[in-house]
């Protein structure tokens, strides 16, 4: 006897699914077929000037914090730098679109977007100068840490979002992704819990055309990484992510409709990586100078300064106003780095857990007390490195505290 032949095996018969209907019209999600630009068409006359001298500034100051930290991993300041030159639009774009109550979520390659938003320069680069996981408070800059493990800092956009919204406080979240995140099962599950849930979330996709040494192409097959939001559910935009004011107006439409109750948007910057994926990483093996040359005119610093000096707003006073400006950042940033920093190791146990467990305290107690053990035995004139005397005090004590 099969189990549709048991008793009452019909009344479980599950009844024929209704007919389908979709949920969205997909029409208005669909990005546009070609990036949305501003810069070098009519629509450019109508930006504010405002915005366009802050955008330049920033810009230019934006590429001099990248070449300045390049620098310092050539001379041994940084353990590694993944620059941003030539997506300075859409890193300045993303600080300068966002209320102070608003929330960054940065991946690793995002510190000029934190800088922009006005981090201190050394805290931005702290974790790759391998001192600390963080160099500074997330809650009191509203930057989530620099997230390494690629695309793990979207889902937490998502959840902070939609917190804030039961808590009915009206904050924004930010997440910005490269296009090789786009490829984690992390970026999948972020689009999709946020469009359920309508989070006041904006995912920043900049797509520089390579995950390391993967083309994009060898990542997806989409029409464009835009209309993967159609999927589930939300809108995307496709923008020129070396157009400032492209990247910055469409980023605003994207925030004041996740503020106003919308749901979350998918925006994909076309941009381009000038430099190597870090100072570790040979570019010329899978992209030729043609390529990198080819881009070398559509230059997100050099785009916005047309357009400035084109209508009056920038003259050669102005523009030498605003490069020593960005050279003093640099020099303030190059002889702060060359200082060595002052560790504490007792750090280690700052901020592991909320409250500290009891295991943590007896490993914290015990390295203060090799540390003390350690520091007395120096003042007792023994070099440092050299151990203590045969059945000392010192000995006795390092010996007990590390069982």
């Amino acid at each position: 006897m099969t189990v549709q032949e048991l008793p009452g095996a019909a009344a479980y018969r599950p009844a024929p699914p209704p007919a389908w209907k979709p949920l969205t019209d997909p029409e208005p999600l669909l990005p546009d077929a070609e990036p949305y630009r501003v810069l070098g068409t009519d629509a450019a006359a109508g930006v504010d000037p405002g915005l366009l001298l802050r955008l330049h500034a920033a810009l230019v100051r934006g590429r001099r914090y990248n070449t300045q930290a390049t620098a310092l991993t050539r001379q041994g300041r940084l353990a590694v730098y993944p620059s941003s030159t030539g997506q300075e639009a859409c890193e300045v774009a993303a600080a300068l679109v966002l209320e102070e109550r608003d929330w960054l979520f940065p991946s690793y390659r995002d510190t000029l977007a934190a800088v922009a938003r006005g981090l201190d320069p050394v805290d931005a680069l702290t974790l790759l100068r391998g001192d600390r996981h963080t160099g500074y408070d997330p809650r009191e800059h509203r930057i989530a840490p620099l997230c390494t493990p690629l695309a793990t800092q979207l889902p937490h956009a998502v959840g902070l979002a939609h917190a804030a919204r039961l808590k009915g406080d009206d904050v924004v979240a930010l997440a910005m992704v490269g296009d090789g995140g786009t490829s984690e099962g992390d970026f999948h599950e972020a689009l999709n819990i946020a469009a359920v849930w309508r989070a006041p979330v904006v995912f920043l996709v900049q797509n520089n055309g390579f995950a390391i040494s993967v083309p994009l192409s060898k990542q997806t097959a989409a029409p464009s990484l835009a209309h993967k939001a159609v999927g589930y559910g939300m809108p995307g935009r496709l923008v020129d992510g070396n157009d400032a004011v492209a990247v910055h107006e469409v980023l605003a439409e994207a925030v004041a409709r996740a503020r106003s109750g919308g749901g979350p948007t998918l925006v994909e910057a076309v941009t381009y990586r000038m430099e190597a994926h870090t100072n570790a990483d040979d570019a010329t093996r899978y992209r030729s100078d043609e390529e990198v040359a080819s881009w070398r005119d559509h230059d997100p610093v050099l785009l916005v300064e047309r357009e400035a000096t084109g209508r009056g707003l920038l003259d050669e006073e102005a523009l030498g106003a605003v490069r020593q400006d960005a050279e003093r950042m640099a020099a303030a940033l190059r002889e702060r780095m060359n200082a060595d920093p002052v560790l504490d190791p007792m750090d280690l146990f700052a901020h592991v857990f909320t409250r500290r467990t009891g295991p943590l305290d007896e490993q914290r107690a015990r390295l203060r007390a090799e540390l003390e053990a350690a520091s007395a035995h120096e003042d007792a004139g023994h070099a440092p490195g050299q151990g203590p005397a045969a059945g000392g005090p010192d000995d006795e004590q390092v010996a007990e505290d590390g069982r």
